[in-house]
């Protein structure tokens, strides 16, 4: 669904009794409410915006972007026929999977990555090998990357491992090589991250999946690979969490 726009004759105690009421249901909604002064729409009118925030399960091989990159085999965003004029708070890599947000909203990247807000996203990532509580605690600790280091995070176990539709291309298995699932909680997102951290402790990432933003988890939406749609006002509630 595109973004909706209202005018709101503002001339009057009867106008101005509606708007104070429009801004407590857009409070009600979790939608963000502008009002733009001295827009020529017509005499005395205010503009308000609705804006959409999308979840989308983005599928191993798809760049999080609109637009093809000369040379590149990955395919795009535009693949999913999304509405117009939105893009992606922060990204999947392309041989990533997961919850990957949109919105047509100006200033939310900041709000959602900016590592000073400390906002949660949660990845589950396949590794080879078993790795030991020693590497786990290293992990958990921090890690150099290049030059960074990276935030404390929250390293867990998952066992068993999480049961999760079939990747295409399948994750390369050998077996004389057992592989191991781990959960990661960030508040941070470097360029390939997670895939660095894994190998900074000698356990090379097989599969990626981002399953939580905030509160909102890839399960509750109950979305298959590929597919999207607009958030409830409490979902976007959760994912500001």
């Amino acid at each position: 669904m595109a973004h909706s726009l209202v005018l709101v004759a503002t001339r009057g105690a009867r106008s101005m009794y509606l708007l104070r009421h429009l801004r407590l249901l857009c409070e009600t909604l979790g939608l963000i409410l502008f009002e733009l002064r001295g827009v020529d729409f017509c005499p005395g009118a205010r503009c308000v915006l609705f804006f959409m925030l999308i979840a989308l399960n983005k599928p191993y091989g798809l760049l999080s972007q609109f637009t093809h990159e000369t040379g590149s085999a990955w395919g795009t965003l535009a693949e999913l026929r999304m509405p117009k004029g939105v893009y992606a708070l922060g990204r999947l890599d392309a041989d990533s999977e997961g919850l990957l947000l949109l919105s047509d909203e100006a200033g939310l990247n900041s709000r959602l990555l900016n590592p000073d807000h400390g906002h949660r996203r949660e990845y589950w990532v396949m590794v080879e090998r078993v790795p030991t509580d020693e590497a786990l605690i290293q992990l958990a600790a921090g890690v150099k990357i290049g030059d960074h280091a990276t935030l404390p995070c929250v390293v867990q176990r998952l066992e068993p491992a999480p049961t999760l539709p079939p990747r295409d291309p399948p994750v390369r298995f050998r077996k004389t090589v057992p592989d191991s699932w781990l959960s990661l909680e960030l508040t941070e997102g470097k360029n390939r991250q997670v895939r660095r951290m894994t190998a900074a402790i000698g356990h090379p990432t097989l599969r990626l999946m981002r399953v939580r933003i905030g509160e909102l988890t890839l399960e509750s939406l109950a979305l298959k690979p590929g597919k999207w749609r607009e958030l409830t006002a409490e979902e976007r509630k959760m994912v500001f969490v």
